[in-house]
């Protein structure tokens, strides 16, 4: 077996427990070996068109220009996609944003929700005689020419497009078979001002309950209305939905 020397023990001794000065050294050497591995590899692929013949490179080039010009088409294929995406998610964002607003508006009419909103607050008092049936009903349409969007008798009963006033055999008006008390408090909802307006002129429903029916009425202005009662939806029993062709 050879003697050991000082250096070959030193160069053990540094394989067995290199130093981090050592780590180092030998990470960087290598970073630089694989860089110039790379960079030979780099000058193969360079070399590689090197001995080609000019058509030979017309071609490649020709097949690379009709790549970049598929790509390119796919790319504003894709664009016209998308395009046509965000334009139909707006299209049916917009039908169902007034679709939600046409059944709200339906919902109001048909009496079926509770509204809120300004309007009128008209108070028929029966004090030398009795509010009439025609009075009554005159004054409810002239409240719907005015525009009226929602109308409640007696903080209870909602009038709508199918309301029925009758005169009850007891005495009294009915409201879709429901008997009225009087003093008869009618809820309204609409523009204050015109609602009003729509009962004061000449030889109109106020006038009519007063000079003729001696009944006294009140009429506020208010700026804001609650009206809670609501209809109950009535299932169709002869009408039935066309189908479109």
């Amino acid at each position: 077996m050879p003697e050991s020397t000082p250096g070959r023990d030193r160069l053990l001794d540094a394989l067995r427990s290199p130093s981090r000065g050592q780590l180092v050294v030998g990470a960087l050497l290598a970073v630089l070996g694989f860089s110039a591995v790379v960079q030979v590899s780099d000058i193969d692929r360079d070399t590689t068109y090197s001995g080609l013949r000019e058509q030979d490179l017309i071609e490649i080039l020709n097949a690379q220009s009709g790549t970049v010009e598929r790509a390119r088409s796919e790319v504003a294929r894709l664009e016209e996609d998308l395009e046509s995406l965000q334009s139909d998610a707006t299209s049916r964002t917009a039908a169902l944003t007034q679709t939600q607003e046409r059944i709200r508006t339906l919902n109001i009419i048909a009496g079926l929700v509770p509204v809120t909103g300004p309007g009128i607050r008209v108070t028929v008092t029966e004090t030398e005689g009795r509010a009439s049936l025609n009075s009554l009903l005159d004054l409810v349409q002239e409240l719907r020419t005015a525009d009226a969007e929602a109308i409640e008798f007696n903080d209870k009963h909602r009038v709508v497009a199918q309301s029925a006033f009758d005169d009850a055999a007891s005495g009294g008006i009915e409201l879709d078979g429901e008997l009225l008390e009087t003093p008869y408090v009618i809820d309204v909802i609409g523009d204050p001002h015109a609602l009003h307006g729509a009962l004061t002129f000449g030889s109109g429903p106020i006038e009519q309950l007063e000079d003729f029916d001696g009944a006294s009425v009140d009429v506020e202005e208010l700026d804001a209305l609650v009206i809670e009662s609501r209809r109950t939806p009535e299932r169709p029993v002869n009408a039935e939905r066309v189908t479109a062709q």
